[in-house]
């Protein structure tokens, strides 16, 4: 083939890619019990973005919209440590496809000529250079900017994913031979044996069909898992469930049966369509929310109780602001993610596709950056996540039996105006630690060494929300516990609110049950 790079080019750029990536020095990271822990014994939380490199042209989508590089500092800015990268099974089990077929070739099968210029000029060394080497290049400029990469076997041809009509949708389906994935899985972890900041390897994404079964998950998930670590020890080993990954319940009795110890993490997906098209608007979102937390502990949330990590490896909304059930999908889930303490990776970084679903340019609504892939996309979103960036618990993590509580729809904190003892409460960042304590006797207070300080009860409604001496006992209601209410000095029941400034006030109670149309979450407080 015209263009094709010699065996010996090809062997120089992975061995340069292995020897500057293996400078790490807490790499290659374990579990322990439901943590992910560095060599040091600390725990690692991951925090990823999905940066998608499965479909058709095989190419990390945004290179012909910035510097590879320019991208990876960006992921690092926005807070992230990692990225679930995604690649199709081709990518290893065609030689043709992986060494043959450069950049150039790629875009312009698919008439991607304005892309094709727009790699010239952002990344114009990836343009003859063979598919396989761009994805090692997207890697090592990770590396070089400390953020972690989750290798994701995404699908087998390359394209968008995910329906259960697909010919790669389950073992056995006429794209997804067993003995194929097993085999690209082994080359993919070798190629990348020796580069520390390939932490870890998704076996495959969204298993899902007609014919999917538990039996045939034990079969070949557990073979593919020893072939993984048979070729790279040092990389966490990650299982996705049935059902789009919405299911992992059938672990609940039967736990996986591995040779190796210290390597096993178990994924999830959770999207508000996860949870059944117009269910998040036909239900009250207290009841409905309160539900969903029931079902992701019996469809996933087990594993932490039993030791086990679990990794939230796909969720998100709609962040042009118009998704009426992703925007209480996401309070929601990010009260629960917070609580839970988990690692994550939302979908996704792309600003824009090159080429989805035979259309070029096609934006990402879900994604962190702009259509330039220059400029966060929503900042208001990135803030409400930040919160669930940082670990707060687990092996290593300083622990001061102090509360956060959290605002899921603002991504704040309750926080103090002023370090008065009789300060009014405001929203603040979550960074801000405030010495909350909350006893079971229904007091929220502040406990410093000097003094103490407690909700009053003193506040009428609409009126700020203050510390103070005259303790009030607080109570968290409705299905979901996220309603902090009291008496307010009238006798009536009321909750803690947010005004439009972000100041706290005494509201009546909203929302705890029945209508559908009622709005919580300037009511929801999450404590962790």
């Amino acid at each position: 083939m015209a263009n094709a790079v010699s065996p010996l080019t090809l062997f120089l750029f992975f061995l340069l890619s292995s020897i500057s990536l293996t400078l790490g020095t807490d790499y290659p990271l374990y579990t322990k019990s439901r943590w992910i822990v560095n060599e040091s014994g600390h725990r690692v939380k991951l925090a990823c973005t999905n940066w998608p490199s499965h479909l058709q042209p095989v190419v990390a989508e945004g290179l012909s919209s910035q510097p590879m590089d320019s991208i990876s500092k960006k992921i690092k800015e926005m807070g992230f440590n990692c990225v679930r990268l995604t690649w199709p099974l081709e990518l290893m089990i065609n030689d043709t496809l992986a060494f043959n077929v450069t950049v150039k070739q790629s875009f312009e099968r698919y008439g991607l000529d304005i892309e094709l210029q727009g790699i010239y000029n952002h990344n114009p060394s990836i343009v003859n250079i063979p598919l396989i080497n761009v994805f090692q290049a997207v890697v090592h400029s990770l590396g070089r900017n400390d953020v972690m990469v989750i290798l994701d076997n995404h699908k087998t041809v390359p394209g968008w994913c995910c329906s259960n009509n697909d010919s790669d949708a389950f073992f056995g389906d006429r794209k997804f031979d067993p003995d194929l994935w097993m085999l690209g899985l082994k080359k993919m972890a070798t190629i990348f044996m020796n580069v520390n900041n390939v932490v870890g390897m998704s076996l495959r994404n969204e298993l899902r069909g007609y014919n999917h079964t538990s039996k045939d998950w034990y079969t070949y998930m557990q073979k593919g898992a020893e072939a993984v670590h048979a070729s790279n020890p040092n990389v966490l080993v990650i299982l996705s469930g049935l059902h789009f990954d919405a299911d992992l319940t059938f672990l609940k009795d039967r736990p996986v049966n591995l040779s190796f110890k210290k390597k096993l993490v178990l994924e999830l997906h959770w999207y508000a369509f996860t949870d059944g098209t117009g269910q998040w608007k036909s239900n009250n979102v207290n009841d409905f929310c309160s539900q969903i937390f029931a079902k992701e502990r019996r469809t996933g949330g087990f594993l932490l109780e039993q030791g086990f990590p679990l990794f939230l490896s796909e969720f998100g909304t709609d962040q042009r602001g118009g998704d009426f059930e992703g925007n209480r999908y996401m309070n929601c889930m990010l009260a629960w993610a917070a609580e839970k303490d988990i690692d994550w990776a939302v979908w996704a970084v792309t600003g824009v596709y090159y080429f989805r679903e035979g259309k070029r340019g096609v934006v990402e609504a879900y994604g962190m950056l702009d259509a330039n892939w220059h400029h966060v996309h929503n900042h208001s979103y990135l803030q409400r996540i930040s919160v669930i960036q940082p670990p707060h618990k687990g092996p290593g993590i300083k622990h001061n039996h102090h509360k956060k509580i959290f605002h899921p729809l603002t991504g704040l904190c309750l926080v103090r105006k002023s370090l008065s003892h009789e300060s009014e409460l405001t929203l603040g960042p979550c960074t801000k630690d405030e010495p909350w304590s909350y006893s079971h006797g229904g007091i929220l207070e502040i406990k410093e060494a000097d003094h103490r300080s407690c909700l009053e009860g003193e506040s009428a409604v609409g009126k700020s929300v203050k510390l103070g001496k005259k303790c009030t006992k607080i109570k968290r209601i409705s299905a979901t516990k996220m309603h902090v209410s009291f008496k307010s000095n009238d006798g009536s029941l009321v909750c803690l609110d947010v005004d439009s400034h972000n100041n706290v006030v005494a509201n009546r109670c909203k929302c705890l049950t029945g209508d559908s149309s009622c709005e919580p979450a300037s009511q929801w407080f999450k404590f962790f």
